[in-house]
């Protein structure tokens, strides 16, 4: 089993915070995403969309998407459960998770990839007004975020989950992105302290 990865990217990412709350160690080949190090042929037959991570098992099947490697090492060892126990909890972290991921994660990215100079190789074509677009969308998924933590100490209730992890990613990429937090988000600042504060958050990034 190995895992092909470039943890300093956000999906990526996800996995190595969820492979480090869970202490599993998974055998790892880093490849450099701006040397276009994920666009080989070799990439493509594990993932026809050419992105990472990866996931290759010891009999040659190859898992994708960050979410679906998570599940499978959540089903291989369920303790500490990140994503449920009970199907009221698992499908809670499932909705936050998803709002994360589609709501926060997916515009901050947005702007990323199609505003910042550094992608016009990687984004083809980069559509600046989409880019801008997606400003007002991460700010209102944001807010959704610090409504939800006014409530809660964790994004799915009183423990930590994938749903966590997703925007705990999508928040450190808002430097990237240019995208300055609102001053009054108070609750989402909490939280964003003690999520980043965790060991796991350091996972993979030294």
């Amino acid at each position: 089993m190995k895992l092909l990865d470039q943890p300093q990217a956000p999906n990526p990412r996800r996995v190595n915070i969820f492979l480090a709350e869970k202490g599993i160690d998974v055998p790892r080949d880093v490849l450099n995403i701006p040397k276009k190090e994920h666009l080989s042929d070799e990439i493509k037959a594990l993932n026809p969309m050419q992105r990472l991570p990866i996931l290759v098992l010891d009999d040659g099947t190859a898992l994708s998407e960050s979410v679906a490697i998570c599940r499978y090492f959540e089903e291989l060892q369920p303790e500490p459960p990140l994503m449920g126990t009970t199907a009221i909890d698992k499908a809670t972290i499932e909705m936050w998770q998803r709002h994360a991921e589609f709501d926060v994660l997916g515009p901050i990215a947005s702007c990323f990839r199609h505003l910042h100079p550094a992608m016009a190789e990687l984004e083809v074509p980069q559509v600046p007004a989409w880019g801008e677009a997606n400003r007002e969308r991460a700010m209102k998924g944001l807010a959704m975020l610090n409504d939800r933590l006014e409530q809660t100490t964790y994004l799915a209730g009183d423990s930590f989950s994938i749903a966590d992890i997703t925007a705990l990613c999508a928040i450190d990429m808002m430097k990237l992105a240019r995208i300055e937090m609102p001053s009054d988000f108070a609750a989402l600042k909490r939280w964003y302290g003690d999520v980043s504060a965790r060991p796991s958050a350091k996972a993979g990034l030294a």
